[in-house]
């Protein structure tokens, strides 16, 4: 079974204004538009050729979350330098989620918010 599978293609986050969180994921995260579907949906890729896709949130109400609720907690984006990147983000006035902190299983790790309130981190190993 494991040949069948080589990694994950993208993963996908639902957002109020798709064309707004597009724009806000290229200009604060360097990541490029690709593809608008007339959905509409983006998928937008990173400078590591990794992908997201950004689409249109439903009317089900957004539940509180935490680091540890069930179910997919956040997207982390490795980067080289932590300080710089948080340094960077702060030039964008992003919502930070708590101090930096150990990664579990090594590094130096930050949670932060886009503009919609999903959870992203940065994290250097």
């Amino acid at each position: 079974m494991k040949d069948f599978f080589s990694g994950i293609d993208h993963p996908a986050v639902a957002v109020k204004d798709v064309d707004a969180s597009a724009e806000w994921y290229c200009k604060v995260l360097g990541y490029e538009k690709q593809f608008r579907d007339d959905k509409p949906v983006w998928i937008l890729k990173a400078p590591d050729g990794s992908l997201i896709e950004i689409m249109p949130v439903d009317q089900t109400p957004r539940p509180d979350r935490t680091t540890w609720t069930p179910g997919w907690s956040h997207v982390a984006l490795r980067v080289k330098d932590i300080a710089q990147a948080i340094e960077a983000l702060d030039q964008h006035q992003v919502k930070w989620q708590g101090e930096m902190v150990e990664a579990i299983g090594g590094g130096k790790v930050r949670s932060f918010s886009d503009p919609d309130g999903n959870m992203l981190q940065v994290v250097q190993r």
